[in-house]
């Protein structure tokens, strides 16, 4: 029997061939055996630069650049404040971070910079 390739849409397994086409019966999309349809767009690599345009990966130390008020806290994070073991993260704060002394925290790459 032929292997016949996965729904390009929804990745159903269950996909069939039809005059020529090859047919997914779950959302109903229909290909050419050859080519292959944009789906899903997955595992796009995200870039985020801290405040010189450096390149930050997880597992790096920054340092802050600016002081940070900590919202819902009287404390402040100070320039100067060097944060290791960084994570990246989607939404609208770009690392997730422990601050000595704060806690667990969110910053935006803006204000920091590679150490």
């Amino acid at each position: 029997m032929n292997e016949l390739p996965p729904c390009p849409q929804c990745g159903s397994t269950y996909s069939y061939e039809d005059r020529g086409l090859l047919v997914c019966p779950e959302c109903a999309h229909e290909w050419s055996p050859g080519t292959i349809a944009e789906g899903p767009v997955e595992d796009v690599a995200r870039i985020v630069k801290d405040a010189v345009g450096n390149v930050l990966a997880d597992g790096d130390s920054v340092v802050v650049i600016k002081d940070l008020k900590v919202k819902g806290s009287s404390s402040v994070v100070k320039v100067g404040t060097k944060v290791r073991n960084i994570r990246l993260v989607d939404g609208d704060h770009d690392i997730d971070c422990r601050i000595d002394g704060i806690g667990q925290m969110g910053l935006k790459s803006e204000f920091v910079k590679k150490a």
